[in-house]
């Protein structure tokens, strides 16, 4: 397993995110965005932070190379506002781990802030990778579900969830 270090998202990886919009990274999530779509995201990414419901964070090796995004943001499902989680590693450095060590680093900055019980994921039924993060970072799968992700957009995913306050 390789170590991995996180840390807030900032104005200068925006060429992360653009790297991460490769259509191998982005296939279960409706395929890549447009180029304003990505400086959009960027910036909500950079300013997130600072909002107190959550936080972007970039996911880089022990000796400084940036190879993914991860983060958690607030959501209501069900009616109970919950912790969403996320994350995508880009391509030559996926199947080492990496998006497992740093789920269970955002898993921990949550639970630091303390301002949910539940952390859930929603990956595609059929991103085998993702799903196996959310069972190796010890999340329970709870049972399918139609999740709408991009706005407007149905797909049947995963409803995997975590407790923040164990």
């Amino acid at each position: 397993m390789t170590e991995v270090r996180i840390a807030p998202w900032d104005e200068d990886d925006l060429d992360l995110l653009r790297r991460l919009n490769a259509p191998e990274v982005r296939h279960h999530t409706g395929g890549p965005e447009t180029g304003e779509q990505v400086r959009a995201r960027h910036e909500r990414y950079v300013h997130f932070g600072g909002t107190g419901n959550g936080c972007m964070f970039t996911v880089a090796l022990p000796d400084g190379v940036k190879v993914g995004s991860v983060g958690y943001w607030e959501r209501v499902w069900h009616d109970e506002p919950v912790s969403e989680m996320g994350w995508a590693i880009l391509p030559q450095h996926q199947g080492r781990g990496l998006a497992t060590e740093a789920v269970r680093a955002v898993v921990a900055e949550a639970h630091t802030q303390g301002r949910h019980r539940w952390a859930h994921a929603y990956p595609s039924v059929d991103n085998p990778a993702s799903n196996a993060v959310c069972r190796k970072a010890g999340f329970t799968l709870l049972g399918e579900t139609d999740f709408e992700y991009q706005p407007g957009h149905l797909m049947r995913s995963n409803d995997w969830r975590l407790d923040l306050a164990g």
